[in-house]
């Protein structure tokens, strides 16, 4: 710090509180809606900012070399509130802001002290032309970046990489801050920067790391949606070649039937013509195919799977209510309930008991869907909430989840009495 009056301390803490607000802010999703979330933000800045420059009025001393440390925790404890993404993805957020804070920081005072002789006022235009800077940077370029990966950052970021972040943000903070080690050297300044310079390095490194794990992921799970397209396409194939020769079938047998129903007309035997044509109906009955709802869609995954968890001794019990028009598209019906009856006819056929069951009820309340699976299953291993497929795979719960967030629903997956539980909530579009 250069010194100065309240108010060039005012308007230098300013800058830098705005800095880290509004960089946070930009690549947040608010819990409140934006124009709220801008209110409070605001209200906090001020509050916090009038603070920080009383401070400085009244010891400025314990300012410079405390201040910077201590805005960390205050802001990061607010935007996290404020948030509604994971904390893992909120502390990488802090991370970055008070990354940039720190290189407007030494920017402004170590340019203002290398060739001005420390004037304060380059130190403030210098500081200013960097908040400006990256401000704009984040807007046009990075921001747009960022957001279309945050689903991948919250799908990989663990524990693990959060605390790596902020061991390397606090130690690059500490070092840079040291309050013994803040006077003007060629050595500090270089230190300083170097710091911040493999801080910086680091952060970019983990973030593109990040998303391009969370593209892999995605990829593969396309890949997978595709694989269990094709399947149920030939499955569908399959059942209409069944169907087609059935009919067939019937209609060679028709002619029989009508001269054996002329032959019962003939002799008058109208008993016997009545027990036939029942027989006959329930004959067709039997082969009659099976609707289990009026969607067409819902209705061809269900059957296929139908078919094939029976072909492998499991007894399915399936209660469908839903009606046809949906706005759900037929590729997210199939990446849910394609994966979901999948995944149960796996658990069925891997939990070695001698009976095995799959129950499905689906219904539709007003402008949400409900489902619910429930099937056989040994035991489960889950990580984050998510169970873990033993063969290393598991990217059928990845492609229902992808599914289900795209209609702003939920899944949940436990283990209850021996069986495996899955509820999934879909909120309907307008």
């Amino acid at each position: 710090m250069l010194g100065g009056s309240f108010w060039v301390a005012l308007f230098r803490n300013a800058i830098s509180l705005g800095l880290m607000l509004t960089f946070f802010l930009m690549l947040d999703r608010p819990k409140l809606s934006m124009k709220k979330a801008i209110w409070c933000y605001g209200a906090f800045g001020i509050t916090l900012l009038l603070l920080y420059s009383v401070w400085y009025r009244l010891h400025a001393v314990s300012f410079v070399k405390y201040a910077p440390l201590s805005s960390l925790p205050v802001i990061g404890v607010f935007c996290t509130v404020m948030s509604r993404e994971a904390v893992y993805l909120s502390l990488y957020k802090i991370a970055l802001a008070f990354y940039f804070f720190s290189v407007c920081t030494f920017c402004g005072v170590d340019v203002a002290r290398w060739w001005f002789d420390g004037n304060m006022w380059v130190d403030i235009a210098v500081r200013l032309v960097c908040f400006i800077f990256i401000l704009c940077f984040t807007w046009t370029k990075f921001r747009k970046q960022f957001l279309n990966g945050v689903d991948f950052l919250i799908e990989e970021m663990d524990l693990f990489s959060a605390v790596t972040l902020f061991v390397s943000v606090m130690t690059g903070a500490v070092m840079a801050y040291w309050p013994n080690l803040q006077g003007f050297s060629i050595f500090n300044m270089v230190r300083a920067f170097m710091i911040l310079f493999l801080v910086g390095v680091l952060q970019y490194a983990i973030l593109h790391l990040y998303i391009h794990l969370g593209y892999e992921h995605y990829y593969q799970a396309e890949k997978e949606l595709l694989e269990v397209n094709e399947q149920l396409l030939h499955q569908q194939m399959e059942l209409m070649r069944e169907s087609e020769k059935e009919a067939a079938r019937i209609r060679h047998d028709a002619r029989h039937h009508v001269l054996l129903i002329k032959e019962y007309v003939q002799k008058g035997e109208l008993e016997e013509l009545l027990v036939y044509l029942n027989q006959y109906g329930e004959d067709i009955e039997n082969y009659k195919s099976r609707d289990l709802c009026q969607n067409r869609a819902v209705n061809s995954i269900l059957s296929a799977y139908d078919r094939k968890a029976k072909h492998q001794n499991i007894e399915v019990r399936i209660d469908v209510k839903l009606s046809e028009g949906l706005a759900i598209r037929d590729i997210d019906w199939i990446a849910i309930l394609a994966n979901l009856f999948e995944n149960a006819i796996h658990g069925c056929t891997d939990s070695g008991a001698s009976e095995k069951h799959i129950s499905i009820y689906i219904a539709q309340k007003r402008n949400k869907v409900i489902i619910q699976c429930c099937n056989t299953s040994g035991p489960v291993i889950f990580e984050k909430g998510l169970p873990q497929s033993g063969t290393g795979g598991g990217m059928g719960v990845f492609s229902i989840r992808k599914a289900v967030l795209r209609y702003g629903g939920e899944t949940d997956f436990a283990v209850e009495n021996g069986q495996f539980v899955t509820r999934i909530l879909l909120n309907l579009p307008a």
